[in-house]
């Protein structure tokens, strides 16, 4: 397994958005479920960069880094000095042993507030059971108080007797084990987003600095 920490430098301008989307979910076991190319990774770095804002530090695991020209327009805000919070991971290898080093890390680093893992199963088809498994593993190991954030592509259902446009796989499953499922998909208006979760749907919209909520 190749375990690859980077360093980001990214120059600092106070933000001047007020519609800035902020999560109010107090779940700290999230798995979002995304439609295909709607802002998945964005809507994960927005979350990232308001919890280096408010102190904390973020562990990014996916396998590959965040978009180079993407990533700093979203963390334009913060200093250089809290954006060294933000420890992003390219893995590659067996997922049982990137999931006992994340566990390590954020056991070990102080003041991790939150981690994510993006794209961290195959984009269709049933999840492994194995890999369900690992996930469980990992939500039971670290702190309680830190959320964890997956991040995978969503199903349809094609019998249309739910009502939606994408839903989780393996739903059932995280929602036994204490996750909240979130869904993002397109909105009618093709420039914005449906955001679900907690039973409410918020309409965003994708800017330069991350996400802003449509009234």
């Amino acid at each position: 397994m190749l375990l690859l920490f980077t360093k980001i430098v990214i120059h600092y301008r106070y933000p001047t958005n007020n519609m800035r989307w902020r999560d109010r979910s107090e779940s700290t076991r999230v798995h979002l479920a995304v439609e295909g190319s709607v802002g998945g990774t964005t809507l994960g770095l927005h979350m990232s960069a308001d919890i280096i804002d408010e102190g904390g530090r973020v562990l990014w695991i996916g396998l590959d880094m965040p978009n180079p020209e993407r990533f700093p327009q979203l963390f334009s805000h913060l200093s250089p000095v809290a954006s060294s919070r933000f420890h992003a991971m390219m893995i590659a290898g067996a997922l049982d042993k990137a999931v006992n080093t994340i566990i390590s890390a954020a056991n070990t680093l102080p003041s991790v507030k939150l981690v994510v893992l993006d794209d961290w199963c195959d984009k269709s088809g049933k999840i492994p059971k194995s890999q369900l498994e690992l996930m469980s593993k990992l939500g039971k190991s670290i702190d309680s108080n830190i959320r964890l954030l997956l991040i995978s592509k969503g199903t349809i259902d094609a019998s249309g007797a739910r009502e939606g446009n994408i839903f989780a796989r393996s739903e059932q499953h995280f929602v036994d084990d204490g996750y909240e499922v979130w869904t993002l998909c397109r909105h009618q208006d093709g420039n914005r987003r449906n955001l679900t979760y907690s039973g409410d749907s918020y309409t965003l919209k994708i800017v330069e600095s991350g996400l802003e909520i449509i009234d």
